[in-house]
């Protein structure tokens, strides 16, 4: 019996007994239309802020995980091995750390010295709730913050109406080559206890592109993750969770092939609400992590005449966490203190299971942080935020002993922003200038052999400085609504890597601006338009060159027809050209290579709900089976049947199916 039969018969019986439950309780259900998700959507704060419900299905294909779902919001890009599956987000044109990227408030950092496991890579998204992107550095609430973004999956208490006693949602994505997902996410309880059971499992086959070609890329991923709650009172809340996860990515664009992606997770979270007319609420959290990865050549692939080489690397994540709101005098305050320590080890060889755990670093940091927010008049209010982070980094590695093997720096953070509201003009607008200093990575410290130019890398990279400045504005109208959002920064001693005979880790100086922009129009009650686009510039004013691994100026252009119970929609993305880059320059996972050839696709997407929560989606992306690649993207390794001279090209014409029960 094969792996899909065996996992789509309990399926089928499953989705059986959801079908009667539909059929039995359907009138106590209300969803709105159906609507495939192309476009950003549910812009808040003045457009500063994006919320969106990872739940609902995205075009291109429904994602497997964290960097696959936010693509598919503006101003996010990412760095492609090959595939739809681990690949490493950038935002605005800004990668790693400098992008901020949490679950449920906690970090959970990969452990390959060269990103295969990114901590995208670990998230599920129709596990959560509530996906939040909070551009720039306008947040102080959290570890070590990002100065490009803030991206937040939370998930929320689970409540019971009176004589409820389960919910939950099932899904199921099948698609071209061999693609299939399970989803189940079910909670049974009452007004005082819950348990919910968050499980999905995917799997897809090598795709082939558009010009034929077979593209080595094939995966097995899945998540299961369990939280137990209790709310004794209608203001307190109590939740356990535990997790485990698991599987295995085929890389096109990579020497070696992820074998094992192991996820272990333990949390504890307790909230308490309406304490006194001073403090509303304490919000208490502590959260364990592990990631344990395996990296081979052997595995996944053919090892024709190549010596077997495997690397078994881990990281281990703590994160503790406290943050009280609290209104005084007429300034709301979410103030608190936070805890971060992360260690990392690796062992190597093909029998690296017969090896000790060697460990070679640990990043602790400590942090107490203050936001708040001051309504100046009814149409305007203050937010302002300050943070202080003192880190501690230690190099565990024999072959640096010569060095000095600690680091230990005091990190100060802040913003200060201005939000304005004019009703009679449906418009929000915002002004804010944030700074954050930024502890060099692991990535950045441990994986290149040079830093600045000496082999002391861990103590040659200097921390990086990001001021920046943010304005946007959001217009609502009954038929026309737009919204932009735009920065421009300076950043002093940016980190950037440089290829060649050595890898190096280097600081620059450099500026950074761009912006998103989007329009939409109702036509008719039926008819709906939006066009939105993304742009991010950056210059290494230390060398006098274009910043590296910058994505070119994109739009995507989305007409759609909406009835009650259906909708059909069409998205065309086109991406221009980019002649600004800098040769062998980039991050730790790539770097540019060249101009890059501009490309247009065209995609069809519909959806159409039976019930109040049966629901089935259908797409085609890449409808005309382009061939083409993007410009943040590796060239393809030679063991797996490229030149090792040209980049991976995108999936081709690709059909996709999901089918959604809400219960």
């Amino acid at each position: 019996m094969s792996t899909s039969t065996y996992v789509m018969r309990p399926l089928a019986a499953m989705i059986s007994c959801i079908l009667y439950v539909q059929h039995t309780y359907a009138d106590q259900v209300v969803q709105l239309t159906p609507i495939v998700s192309t476009a950003e959507k549910g812009n808040t704060a003045n457009g500063l802020v994006v919320v969106l419900d990872p739940k609902q299905p995205t075009q291109p294909m429904p994602s497997v995980d964290g960097a696959a779902y936010l693509q598919s919001i503006m101003g996010f890009n990412a760095v492609k091995s090959a595939g739809m599956v681990n690949s490493d987000i950038t935002f605005r044109g800004m990668f790693g750390s400098r992008i901020k990227v949490l679950s449920d408030n906690s970090e959970n950092l990969g452990a390959c010295g060269g990103r295969m496991d990114a901590p995208t890579s670990y998230i599920s998204p129709e596990r959560f709730d509530q996906m939040t992107v909070i551009k720039g550095p306008e947040t102080v609430r959290f570890a070590n913050p990002g100065s490009a973004a803030t991206v937040l999956f939370d998930s929320k208490p689970v409540t019971f109406n009176d004589g409820q006693f389960y919910k939950g949602q099932v899904s199921t994505v099948m698609g071209s080559f061999g693609r299939l997902d399970h989803n189940v996410d079910v909670a049974v309880g009452d007004q005082q206890y819950y348990a919910r059971l968050n499980a999905n499992r995917s799997v897809s086959n090598d795709y082939v592109d558009g010009a034929g070609k077979t593209v080595h890329a094939n995966w097995e991923k899945w998540n299961t993750d369990l939280a137990l709650g209790w709310r004794p009172t209608e203001h307190t809340w109590l939740e356990a969770t535990a997790g485990k996860a698991n599987g295995q990515v085929a890389y096109a664009g990579r020497g070696m092939d992820g074998t094992l992606f192991a996820r272990d997770h333990l949390g504890l979270r307790f909230q308490q609400t309406y304490i006194n007319d001073v403090i509303e609420k304490i919000d208490l959290q502590l959260n364990y992590n592990f990631n344990d990865h395996v990296m081979d050549n052997y595995g996944l692939r053919p090892l024709n005449k190549n010596m077997a080489m495997a690397s078994n690397v881990a990281r281990k994540t703590l994160n503790e966490r406290m943050e009280i709101t609290a209104h005084v005098s007429d300034w709301t305050v979410l103030t608190g203190l936070d805890h971060q320590y992360n260690s990392h080890n690796k062992r190597g060889t093909r029998f690296y299971k017969q090896l000790p755990r060697q460990k070679d670093m640990s990043f602790e940091s400590y942090g107490i942080f203050a936001e708040a927010s001051h309504a100046l008049s009814e149409q305007q209010k203050v937010v302002i935020g300050t943070r202080v982070d003192a880190v501690d980094v230690k190099d565990f590695r024999v072959a640096t002993q010569r060095f000095n093997q600690k680091r230990s720096q005091t990190l100060p953070s802040g913003f200060i922003r201005l939000e304005s509201e004019f009703p009679a003009l449906n418009t929000k607008t915002y002004i804010g200038v944030g700074h954050v200093q930024r502890m060099p990575d692991y990535w950045e410290i441990f994986s290149p052999s040079l830093g600045n130019g000496r082999q002391d890398v861990f103590n040659a990279v200097k921390a990086e400085k990001t001021t920046q400045l943010d304005l946007g504005y959001q217009y609502q109208g009954q038929r026309l609504n737009h919204w932009a959002s735009a920065y421009a920064g300076y950043v002093q001693d940016f980190i950037l890597t440089q290829y060649g005979t050595a890898t190096n880790a280097m600081n620059v100086n450099a500026k950074i601006a761009g912006g998103e922009f989007g329009v939409g129009y109702k036509f008719t009650p039926h008819i709906q338009t939006d066009v939105s686009a993304m742009y991010a510039w950056g210059e290494n004013t230390t060398q006098n060159r274009a910043l590296p691994q910058i994505a070119p100026l994109e739009a995507r252009v989305n007409l759609r027809y909406v009835a009650d119970q259906y909708s059909v929609g069409a998205l065309w993305r086109v991406v221009a050209a980019q002649h600004r880059y800098s040769q062998k320059q980039g991050n730790i996972v790539g770097y540019d290579l060249g101009p890059s050839q501009g490309f247009a696709t065209v995609s069809l997407n519909s959806a159409y709900r039976w019930n109040n929560g049966v629901t089935l989606a259908l797409g085609i992306d890449n409808v005309f089976d382009r061939t083409y690649s993007e410009h943040l993207n590796k060239l393809g390794n030679a063991n797996v049947g490229f030149s090792g001279t040209d980049q991976v090209d995108n999936i081709g014409r690709n059909y996709w199916a999901r089918v959604e029960f809400k219960f």
